[in-house]
């Protein structure tokens, strides 16, 4: 993932230096989302990753599906990625532009994993605490994952807080190791 990661940063920070020049951000937000779902489906995937299809034929098959979501820049940049055999990467770019807009826009994207559903009490605190931490305005989404025993596991970019009960006892077991 980290490699993806590291391949997609140049086009996703092109992207939004582009979207920043010409104030379309939102619209850019809007047709990356959608090439990404394009290229997460797993028959996509298992087409860009076949050497037997061509670039042309691929870009072609990208154009058809995406035309009407997205305008002119779009089909640029949908060319560009096939032409640098880079199309894999869509689902990354993506994500990564939605973070460079999230902190332009003086907001972070946050993902809390936690093993119980939160009281309304406890959100507050939570959400209090983590705005502290970021010394930003957050967007939350939050999961429950039971496979955490307690506590809660926080991501926000390229960092973690573990503050769960799994965590805790893998940190433990690597002490005792």
């Amino acid at each position: 993932m980290s490699e993806l990661t590291t391949l997609a940063r140049p086009y996703a920070a092109a992207v939004f230096k582009r979207a920043k020049e010409t104030n379309t951000a939102d619209q850019w937000s809007a047709a990356l989302t959608f090439m990404a779902a394009v290229f997460s489906d797993a028959e996509m995937q298992a087409l860009v990753a076949n050497p037997r299809v061509s670039r042309k034929d691929l870009l072609a098959l990208a154009l058809d599906v995406c035309g009407g979501q997205i305008d002119q820049e779009g089909v640029n940049f949908l060319k560009l990625l096939a032409q640098n055999n880079r199309l894999a990467l869509l689902p990354a770019i993506a994500a990564l532009f939605e973070d460079y807009k999230a902190e332009a826009e003086g907001y972070a994207k946050v993902e809390v994993s936690t093993a119980f559903e939160f009281s309304e009490e406890t959100w507050f605190k939570l959400v209090a605490a983590l705005e502290k931490t970021f010394s930003k305005k957050l967007q939350i989404n939050v999961t429950v994952d039971k496979s955490l025993i307690g506590g809660v596991l926080v991501r926000a970019g390229d960092r973690v807080i573990d503050g769960s009960i799994r965590g805790q006892l893998q940190q433990m077991q690597k002490a005792l190791q």
